[in-house]
């Protein structure tokens, strides 16, 4: 999708913050509290982690974080689309920016977790489609029905 302007997103920012609680909100209606992984604002707003929102003007298209897990490896979080720009190419845009931002960062690796449900399809084709692959559980996770964890090297 053209016209989208990638910058920095604040948890302050109201539009981010509403997003954010849409996203969390969904997950968990979608998985058991136990298997959703998703970052709150608060957890966003950490120094190791990039909040990134796609905009179309003054109205937020989708975000994505990138959260440093060590020197040389980096984990997506809370990718979000606003419902309004689905199927129009802004996850692909935001996933795209942050595999570059950890390419320019020196990370070596991506890795990330998503459902398993139906509703999580559109992501899972998404991030293979982009060169991720399905891999065993990483850093603190474990073993759980409702996800599976994806790799790629940067």
């Amino acid at each position: 999708m053209t016209g989208l302007t990638l910058r920095p997103a604040a948890v302050t920012d109201p539009a981010v913050r509403g997003l954010i609680e849409v996203h969390l909100r969904d997950m968990h209606g979608l998985s058991p509290a136990e298997s959703v992984h998703a970052l709150g604002a608060e957890a966003l707003d950490a120094q190791s982690v990039e909040l990134w929102g796609a905009w179309d003007d003054a109205e937020l298209a989708g975000v994505g974080a990138l959260a440093a897990l060590d020197e040389v490896r980096g984990e997506l979080k809370s990718m979000r689309v606003a419902d309004e720009y689905r199927g129009r190419g802004v996850g692909r845009l935001i996933l795209r920016h942050l595999i570059e931002r950890a390419r320019r960062l020196g990370m070596t690796s991506l890795w990330l977790e998503t459902g398993t449900a139906p509703a999580f399809s559109p992501a899972r084709g998404l991030y293979l489609s982009e060169g991720f692959v399905f891999c065993e559980p990483f850093g603190d996770y474990a073993p759980d029905p409702h996800s599976v964890f994806l790799t790629r090297s940067v």
